[in-house]
């Protein structure tokens, strides 16, 4: 059979046209924001298109490279070791609102090493679970040893804190696992006994526990606990079906916090509107049945989970942003992949989707 000579097409451009979005909601939502603090509109958006001309960069250099180089314990254990120091590491620096997720250089250059974490997860479960899955079913030799990292990069995470990106990390261990061949009787398993530490995360930690008492009652602590999400609800309801326009965004203005970050989705629709709104997720539609084509068309066991977890990973976050914003979860810090003002998240989402890219050359 003949095989895919270039990469797929509609996953490049997809990517590049949302990132071009990013780019300009970013200034957008930031410019009023870093003229106040910084006496120049453009300090945010020019930092973000510095990152993503870096990502932008490593992207078309990964998907030339061969991705069965990391198909290899020789790439697999210093990556886990790398990605291990840098989660620890964050611990050594000022921390930030009270969290220590960014290992920070000067006062201008951050980095978050819970983003590079996400794709070293993924590469390590294709690699150990894609000669394993004929023993899917062997839970002390290979489910528990195949939970032995994600475990840790999760309780990591959850001591930066950043329960969000956590919640992530395991939604898509649990997703490869069932991928490769595990029994749902084990996620069930697995699920029941996460319960119990997820609810004491939720209600014994009292900013957590007033977050989640204001989803159940959004109107309960509107100058509070409340504030965020309120003040994003009125951003996605006043911009109706067209929006008020590029730009001409109210919330933005000291309203809404994290405008150009975790709320970005909320300027998205007060700007540009229902329809702007759902073009985006249009976009995030097509990056999803493209890459999970990929997936499944994949031949090769480890090419399969790979191009999943990378594009499971990629849409797990849009959904919950977006949910978060429409406020149906409870509020969690977690950027829109390739939107979102955020540096680190931007450039290793673009690098991974560059290894996606590679894999979908050898596709039918």
């Amino acid at each position: 059979m003949a095989k895919r000579v270039g990469v797929d097409k509609w996953i490049f451009f997809t990517t590049l046209l949302l990132v071009s979005v990013g780019l300009a909601m970013v200034f957008s939502a930031s410019a009023v924001v870093a003229q106040e603090r910084y006496h120049s509109p453009y300090m945010y958006v020019g930092r973000q298109a510095l990152w993503a001309l870096g990502g932008v960069i490593s992207m078309v250099l990964l998907m030339r490279v061969d991705y069965t180089r990391y198909n290899s314990p020789r790439f697999i254990y210093p990556a886990i070791s790398i990605a291990t120091l840098l989660l620890v590491s964050v611990y050594f620096f000022r921390d930030s609102h009270n969290t220590h997720r960014w290992i920070r250089f000067g006062g201008f250059f951050t980095f978050q090493p819970s983003e590079i974490a996400k794709p070293i997860l993924i590469l390590f479960l294709a690699w150990f679970l894609h000669t394993r899955l004929d023993e899917m079913r062997d839970w002390k030799n290979t489910l528990l040893k195949a939970a032995v990292i994600p475990v840790l990069f999760i309780l990591l995470v959850v001591k930066q804190p950043d329960l969000g990106t956590a919640l992530v990390l395991g939604f898509v261990t649990a997703m490869m696992l069932v991928l490769a061949g595990m029994e749902w009787k084990y996620l069930t398993l697995a699920v029941a006994a996460a319960l119990p530490p997820l609810a004491a995360l939720l209600i014994l930690v009292p900013w957590r526990f007033k977050r989640l008492l204001v989803f159940l009652h959004p109107d309960s602590d509107l100058q509070g606990a409340g504030f965020h999400i309120n003040q994003s609800l009125i951003a996605v309801g006043t911009g109706g079906l067209t929006g008020r326009g590029f730009m001409e965004g109210m919330q933005k203005l000291f309203y809404l916090p994290e405008a150009s970050t975790d709320f970005i989705f909320a300027n998205i629709a007060e700007e540009l509107g229902f329809i702007g709104a759902m073009l985006v997720v249009m976009l995030f539609v097509v990056f999803a049945v493209r890459g999970f084509r990929v997936a499944f068309r994949s031949e090769d066991p480890f090419a399969r989970l790979v191009a999943f977890g990378i594009t499971t990973a990629i849409i797990l976050q849009a959904f919950f942003n977006i949910s978060v914003v429409l406020s149906l979860v409870p509020t969690k810090g977690i950027p829109l992949p390739l939107i979102s003002s955020g540096g680190t998240s931007l450039f290793f989402t673009l690098s991974s989707i560059g290894i996606l890219l590679n894999i979908s050359k050898k596709v039918d």
